[in-house]
Parts: structure tokens; sequence; C-alpha cells
């Protein structure tokens, strides 16, 4: 009986854990230009509001790494016209993302007003994402249509 029991809640926990990501387009407007859009705090609470499906870059005056990643995510951005909101940090920290981001520069995906997936500069993981374009671009490709 115990050996069932224990077979049963590790294949509920296997199960549980296998969590799919579904791919999905961004609102239609952000299909445009490639280029950066500078929002508000108010901005980015009516995104918020109307549940939008958009990307945000959120960014220091100064950057840390040795290749400046507002130039890494511009260029995927042009390659696939899409465009991004851009925050500074200082304000960012005045919208709801200031749960989720502790540290800039940050991307952030978010669908239907609720943040998805997000890169952090504080995270190994992430670095070569913020480097590295191919890397930018699988990141995104993972949650997002690239091309509408």
């Amino acid at each position: 009986m115990k050996k069932i029991l224990i077979l049963i809640t590790f294949i509920v926990l296997l199960t549980g854990c296998d969590k799919k990501i579904e791919k999905f387009y961004l609102d239609e407007e952000y299909y445009n230009e490639g280029k950066y859009i500078e929002v508000t705090k108010e901005q980015i609470s009516d995104l918020k509001d109307k549940k939008a499906s958009y990307i945000l870059f959120t960014y220091n005056s100064y950057c840390s790494f040795s290749v400046p990643c507002d130039n890494v995510f511009e260029n995927v951005m042009k390659k696939y016209n899409i465009d991004v909101y851009s925050i500074p940090y200082e304000e960012g920290k005045k919208t709801y993302i200031k749960d989720t981001i502790k540290y800039a520069p940050s991307v952030l995906i978010i669908n239907k007003g609720k943040i998805i997936a997000y890169l952090d500069p504080e995270k190994n993981e992430d670095v070569n994402k913020f480097q590295e374009e191919k890397e930018f671009e699988a990141w995104l490709d993972k949650y997002i249509y690239l091309n509408k």
C-alpha cells in the first residue's frame, strides 16, 4: 500500500511540474517599426488595466555590461519589426512591475496585463540574453510569436 501511495504521489508531482509555455501574439500595434517607445508610469498602469500584451524594457542611466544591452535588444526588435516600450527603472518602480523587477536593466514580456517572463541581470543564466542577439531572440521566441 505504501508503495502505491508513493508511486501516485510521484506521478502527481511529475505531471504538475510540466508546465507548458503557450506562445502568444503581442497586441497588433507592436508589430510595427522595431523601435523603443518611451512610456510613463501612468501609461503602464493603463496598459495593465486594458490587459495589453507587449514588451517592456526598463533601464538605468548607465550600463554595466560590456555590450550595451539596449543595442542587442534593438537589433532583434528591428529584425522582427517589434516595438518595445521603455521606461527608466526609477519610474518603473512606481508601477506594478516593482513587485517583480528588483534590478535593471530588464525586459518583461507581458500578456493580457500579466508578467509572463522577465530577464534578471543578477541571474547568471540570463546574462547571455543581455549580450547576444541570438540568445535574446531565442528567449523571446519561447514566449511570443516574433512574426505577425
